[in-house]
Protein backbone atom coordinates (compact mmCIF):
# COMPACT_ATOMS: atom_id res chain seq x y z
CA UNK A 1 0.00 0.00 0.00
CA UNK A 2 1.18 3.34 -0.93
CA UNK A 3 0.61 6.73 1.55
CA UNK A 4 -0.24 9.48 -0.76
CA UNK A 5 -0.73 13.12 0.61
CA UNK A 6 -0.95 16.48 -1.43
CA UNK A 7 1.55 18.72 -0.29
CA UNK A 8 0.98 21.44 -2.99
CA UNK A 9 -1.91 23.45 -4.39
CA UNK A 10 -3.63 23.10 -7.56
CA UNK A 11 -3.98 26.51 -8.19
CA UNK A 12 -1.51 27.35 -11.59
CA UNK A 13 -1.41 23.67 -12.12
CA UNK A 14 -2.73 22.06 -15.79
CA UNK A 15 -5.96 20.90 -15.51
CA UNK A 16 -4.81 17.19 -16.21
CA UNK A 17 -3.30 17.38 -13.13
CA UNK A 18 -6.30 18.16 -11.08
CA UNK A 19 -8.01 15.78 -12.13
CA UNK A 20 -5.55 13.16 -12.04
CA UNK A 21 -5.02 13.76 -8.33
CA UNK A 22 -9.48 13.99 -8.68
CA UNK A 23 -9.73 9.91 -9.80
CA UNK A 24 -6.98 9.38 -6.61
CA UNK A 25 -9.40 11.00 -4.34
CA UNK A 26 -7.07 13.59 -3.57
CA UNK A 27 -9.68 16.57 -3.67
CA UNK A 28 -7.53 19.33 -1.23
CA UNK A 29 -4.14 20.24 0.13
CA UNK A 30 -3.45 18.15 2.81
CA UNK A 31 -5.75 15.44 1.83
CA UNK A 32 -4.54 11.56 2.40
CA UNK A 33 -5.44 8.48 1.21
CA UNK A 34 -3.89 4.44 1.16
CA UNK A 35 -3.94 3.40 -2.39
CA UNK A 36 -2.47 0.01 -3.63
CA UNK A 37 0.42 -0.32 -5.01
CA UNK A 38 0.19 -0.88 -8.93
CA UNK A 39 1.25 0.14 -12.24
CA UNK A 40 -1.79 2.67 -12.95
CA UNK A 41 -1.08 4.20 -9.56
CA UNK A 42 2.62 4.28 -9.84
CA UNK A 43 1.74 6.36 -13.16
CA UNK A 44 -0.43 8.82 -11.65
CA UNK A 45 1.87 9.32 -8.87
CA UNK A 46 4.39 9.83 -11.64
CA UNK A 47 2.45 12.39 -13.28
CA UNK A 48 1.63 14.72 -9.92
CA UNK A 49 5.35 14.23 -8.50
CA UNK A 50 5.67 17.70 -7.86
CA UNK A 51 2.53 17.72 -5.71
CA UNK A 52 2.63 14.66 -3.16
CA UNK A 53 4.27 12.86 -1.02
CA UNK A 54 4.68 9.04 -1.17
CA UNK A 55 5.38 6.56 1.27
CA UNK A 56 5.26 2.98 1.64
CA UNK A 57 2.64 1.51 4.20
CA UNK A 58 1.95 -2.11 5.64
CA UNK A 59 -1.67 -2.98 4.91
CA UNK A 60 -3.77 -3.38 8.22
CA UNK A 61 -5.22 -6.14 9.57
CA UNK A 62 -8.73 -6.90 9.46
CA UNK A 63 -10.63 -5.65 12.54
CA UNK A 64 -11.64 -8.51 14.71
CA UNK A 65 -15.52 -8.25 15.44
Amino acid sequence: MLRIKVVKSFIGQKPTNKVTLQSMGLRRVGASRDLPDNPAIRGMIHKVKHMVTVETVEAEAKKKK
